[in-house]
């Protein structure tokens, strides 16, 4: 899938009328890297740069150090920095609730020190973002996986129950020397096995396809509105919002939240004006992913279970990850070590970063 993903090197912060700001690896090692591209960033102010370097010292001392970043916020350690308004909105707040997918008075601390450490500080390119080039069903479809003729993918095969004589799928009795089971975990109760209390936060994507295009470039942030992140999918015409945490939309109709996209698009890209909107859609993820709240890692589960045999995975599992695609990912990992090591098999498939 390599050829399939496309890396950015820029992030692109838009304030309302359209100035933009952009931030990018310098020439410096890393944790320096974006010296240079901070304090040019026209959208924060002297204070708020000055702020943000001193918060980003303190987390690279505090990280491990500190033992108490599951039980506050991020937004209270921030205030605890002296974090200016402007830089909480228009730095922290604006990569945080995009990359952990809950507000930052809801986020367990020990999440966004994560997300900064392994994206901003550990290393110079990791904060590049890939974005798929293909739609995600041809990403991450069946097709892929002709490729390796002992892997099979049976589609909508409802799993009905889960004990220790196996699975029980479409009513058919299904028996491995081991299983990983990668339900979400709201679905765990139905099947049989014990469900952790987390709760849900939700995200909201809006497709708008218009007459022409709008903006040529390939992605942004927008401050100080409803709308977080845009992406272009194709040739300016098609853009895909995204508000995570986005509590403030569920009681909205889709019309309500199209006009709200429009209004916010026409502050950043003046061409929106003179457009036409030709179609539009609307998803609402109501259980996108877990809420990362404070206090609730000891409540994720780990891959083992009651049954011997028997491994999770899920982004919402203990990855030492919030919910991401990388946490998936790497949770995937986890749960396939766990199964070698029962086979005697001493495999190591995560990369371990430090």
């Amino acid at each position: 899938m390599r050829d399939r993903i496309r890396f950015y090197r820029e992030f692109y912060f838009l304030e309302p009328g359209g100035q933009m700001s952009v931030l990018r690896r310098g020439r410096l090692p890393a944790p320096l890297h974006f010296a240079g591209s901070l304090w040019r960033m026209r959208c924060l102010g002297r204070a708020d740069k000055m702020g943000i370097v001193r918060a980003l010292n303190a987390l690279r001392r505090e990280r491990t150090r500190r033992k108490d970043l599951d039980r506050i916020s991020m937004l209270d350690w921030l205030l605890q920095k002296r974090q200016t308004p402007r830089a909480i909105d228009r730095f922290w707040r604006q990569v945080l609730v995009s990359a952990v997918s809950e507000d930052l008075e809801r986020m367990a601390a020990i999440h966004g020190f994560q997300v900064f450490w392994e994206a901003f500080l550990a290393k110079a390119d990791a904060y590049e973002m890939g974005l798929p080039t293909i739609p995600l069903a041809q990403l991450y479809g069946s097709d892929a996986w002709k490729r390796m003729p002992s892997v099979r993918m049976h589609q909508r095969h409802t799993v009905e129950r889960i004990d220790a004589e196996g699975f029980v799928v479409n009513g058919e009795r299904r028996s491995a020397d081991f299983y990983i089971c990668a339900l979400p975990f709201e679905r765990l109760e139905a099947v049989g096995l014990p469900a952790p209390k987390l709760e849900h936060a939700p995200i909201t994507g809006i497709h708008l396809w218009f007459d022409r295009e709008v903006t040529n470039l390939p992605h942004a942030t927008l401050l100080d509105r409803t709308i977080q992140w845009m992406f272009n999918k194709d040739s300016g015409r098609y853009l895909q919002l995204v508000v995570s945490a986005s509590r403030d939309l569920t009681p909205l109709s889709r019309n309500d939240i199209i006009d709200i996209a429009i209004g916010d698009l026409r502050l950043y890209f003046p061409r929106v004006r003179d457009a036409n909107l030709v179609k539009a859609h609307v998803i609402k993820e109501q259980r996108a992913v877990f809420s990362a709240a404070p206090e609730t890692e000891l409540l994720r589960s780990g891959p083992e279970t009651a049954i011997a045999n028997l491994f999770l995975a899920g982004d919402w599992t203990r990855t030492g990850w919030p919910a991401t695609m990388e946490g998936a990912v790497r949770s995937g990992y986890i749960a396939a070590e766990r199964a070698a090591r029962g086979s005697s098999r001493n495999a190591q498939f995560l990369i371990r970063s430090a």
